[in-house]
């Protein structure tokens, strides 16, 4: 039945063996490191056993690692026998804070030792967000697959390309405006620096104890001024619901079925000379575009016609070589979904489940923090305001993961799991690859 699943029977080459990437870019003189694998931050405040953790299962034998603030912290590590080194400037980091005013964008830019590919959603660089390609195909169908995702709030490409939609901007100037983020050994905080460290905590640690014996001891004793106060006015704080992120989430099932229907919809228009690029399904439309080898315009707009299919919108590049196209797909239930699961347990199970599979999958800890009245009794006053305001966190574990079968026959094995909620579904026809993005829920 898994084999059935596949829309087309091409084999999938990923030139295994050849490093198709660089890890860093020179711009005026400036040396940046480039092709991080980057991961979501949970602690900002003691970092080293998450960059240590990954450093050891996710991507094995990383020394370095930085870390970039802001809305969504991350952190990104590196093999510095890739070519990577200690101290040098972080490419990612320094683009993301000079844009920091747009959530999401996808850009290219062309530099002397490749074509530095970054991608940035909901200010969060993307695993595979961060790479600088050898080659200019390999950036060009990089880039070309993600503006079929719609919603980017800035797209940045080489002028030449003739891109619709997409504007150049000089590197050099953005690197500049950003943060100067560094890369840091991993066990930087051992050896010589933590014996520095522990002898500073040290002195710090005597000069408080020596500080509160000559308050106790040798200080003064000072009657306390007694001051009469009114009693405080109480009220009673209006208790509201706490809003639940799984109380309205998308019917997985009907978002599955509903994006294996679309995207087979999509590449089965297969005008002569045109090549069809990767599909997203996401907020109940589906997107891809085509690019034309052979062959007019006119083939590929007969195609659209003859297929039937109500368009949401569809529109040439500047050069007519390239078609990007929106399919707007049935809408999809509300329903709610309360997780039922510990977050440890539910993180075995998966990892079980996709290790009897043969598939690797990626799963990330996350959570959501919200404001909400809390149900107390508190004074009148901008104090009392503050008072009833507790803050509620919600946990989910996120997933990511590629397989060769579609939705229909994942349905099945994911919609198990209470909590469920789809991010995206994206096929990419030149490989017969299927990639899934999601959270679930936990307790």
């Amino acid at each position: 039945m898994l084999e059935e699943a596949k829309l087309l029977d091409d084999d999938y080459d990923d030139g295994a063996g050849k490093r198709s990437w660089g890890t860093s870019i020179s711009i005026s003189g400036i040396s940046y490191a480039t092709s991080l694998f980057w991961q979501p931050l949970q602690n900002t405040s003691d970092y080293l056993q998450e960059v240590e953790e990954a450093s050891n299962s996710i991507l094995e034998g990383a020394d370095l690692f930085c870390i970039k603030g802001g809305k969504a912290p991350q952190f990104g590590i590196c093999v510095s026998h890739e070519g990577y080194r200690s101290g040098e400037l972080v490419a990612a980091v320094s683009l993301a804070t000079a844009l920091s005013n747009v959530s999401s964008f996808v850009a290219v830019f062309k530099t002397r030792e490749g074509w530095w590919y970054t991608c940035v959603r909901n200010d969060i660089i993307l695993s595979d967000g961060d790479m600088l390609f050898l080659t200019e195909e390999e950036a060009k169908n990089q880039f070309l697959s993600m503006m079929a995702v719609p919603d980017w709030g800035k797209k940045i490409a080489p002028k030449e390309w003739g891109i619709e939609d997409t504007e150049e901007i000089d590197v050099e100037d953005l690197l500049s405006r950003g943060a100067k983020v560094k890369l840091q050994k991993i066990k930087g905080l051992r050896g010589s620096k933590l014996i520095l460290v522990i002898v500073i905590s040290a002195i710090v640690g005597l000069w408080l104890v020596s500080s509160l014996i000559d308050k106790l001891f040798f200080t003064p004793v000072k009657r306390p001024v007694v001051v009469p106060v009114r009693p405080k006015v109480v009220q009673q704080v209006e208790v509201k619901e706490v809003p639940k992120p799984w109380e309205k989430v998308k019917n997985p099932q009907q978002f599955m079925q509903n994006c294996f229907q679309g995207i087979t919809q999509l590449v089965t228009i297969m005008p002569p000379g045109w090549n069809i690029g990767s599909v997203s399904c996401a907020n109940n439309s589906v997107a891809t575009s085509w690019q034309r080898q052979v062959g007019q315009m006119s083939w590929m707009e007969t195609a659209l016609k003859n297929s039937g299919l109500q368009f949401s919108g569809y529109s040439f590049d500047v050069t007519g070589n390239t078609l990007t196209a929106s399919l707007p797909l049935n809408p999809v239930e509300v329903l709610s979904s309360p997780p039922d699961r510990q977050m440890i347990d539910l993180r075995n199970t998966i990892n079980d489940q996709f290790q009897s599979l043969g598939l690797p999958i990626t799963l990330t800890e996350s959570s959501i923090t919200t404001q909400v009245q809390a149900p107390q009794t508190v004074a009148k006053g901008p104090a009392a305001r503050r008072a009833a305001s507790a803050p509620i966190t919600f946990r989910m574990l996120k997933f990511t993961f590629d397989s060769p079968h579609n939705p229909l026959v994942w349905l099945p094995l994911l919609t198990k799991y209470s909590g469920l909620d789809f991010n995206m579904i994206t096929y990419s026809p030149s490989g017969d690859v299927w990639h899934y993005e999601g959270v679930i829920y936990v307790l």
